[in-house]
């Protein structure tokens, strides 16, 4: 009996380090995270390392100040391994997320959405094929990223029919693409146009249309978070609410867009 205690003696510290190092009342601080290579809703930024800017940091600063809170946007690294991040509540929020049955599992999604972003077909330019829908994607091999959603509908179809294949960030999709490994690359329209423009391969890229998906972007909160809960659902739905009936969303995005181009003419990212 006395070995066993001494043993869960031992053990208990090392189970308490991989619970999320907060405590249950310490909810006046809260930390996001998302998708670093997003512009104009996030990217990296380039003044203080380990912190996300753009449109969605700066929609959850305004929520923040609502709520009486703080919440800080950092950089919890490639796209698959924030939303990891997120999953096990060591990081409470996703800035930016599509609803699907499978993330509704590990997220509670907080409607209204507050945008709406569409996901394209990007080729070479000299590689463009015809295309008029989903079904022209088959027989070619696509790119996406790592964990990647285009919406609960196309995610479907793409298991079914497509081929693709991940990587864990938006920069090398890109460029897997330009050097002919992929024959598509599928990711949203803003944020890819604003990417490429910053590595400067826009040039040599087409974007095909329609659109795969246009599908709304959610606030997100960790199930796992221990500073999830239903009064702060129910307030930040009220706040969403109000949010969606207000232009402040777009001007946010547009006034982003703005930044991330000044800060591509002047350097500050390289």
């Amino acid at each position: 009996m006395v070995k066993r205690r001494a043993s869960l003696c031992l053990l208990l510290p090392l189970l308490l380090g991989l619970l999320p190092a907060r405590a249950a009342d310490d909810c006046q601080h809260l930390r996001a995270t998302g998708n670093p290579e997003y512009p104009p809703y996030l990217w990296r930024d380039p003044n203080h390392p380990g912190r996300l800017i753009g449109a969605n940091a700066e929609l959850l600063d305004y929520l923040a100040g609502q709520l009486g809170i703080e919440v800080t946007v950092i950089d919890a690294g490639p796209w698959s391994r924030a939303q990891e991040e997120v999953r096990l509540g060591r990081v409470d929020w996703l800035a930016g997320y599509f609803r699907t049955d499978a993330r509704e599992q590990q997220m509670d999604f907080i409607a209204p959405a507050f945008l709406t972003t569409d996901s394209v077909v990007w080729v070479r330019s000299d590689g463009a094929f015809a295309y008029t829908g989903w079904d022209d994607l088959q027989g070619r091999i696509g790119g996406t990223l790592v964990n990647n959603s285009h919406g609960q509908r196309f995610d479907e179809y793409a298991s079914a029919h497509l081929q693709l294949e991940a990587v864990p960030g938006a920069s090398q999709a890109f460029e897997k693409l330009l050097h002919k490994r992929n024959d598509y690359l599928l990711y949203e329209r803003h944020p890819g146009a604003a990417l490429t423009q910053a590595l400067g391969i826009d040039e040599q890229l087409s974007v095909l249309e329609p659109p795969v998906s246009s599908e709304p972007l959610y606030l997100a909160l960790s199930k796992r978070s221990l500073c999830n809960s239903a009064a702060l659902r129910e307030r930040l739905a009220t706040l969403m609410q109000a949010l969606v009936n207000s232009p402040l969303a777009e001007r946010l995005v547009q006034r982003n867009l703005e930044r991330w181009k000044r800060q591509q003419r002047l350097g500050l990212d390289r």
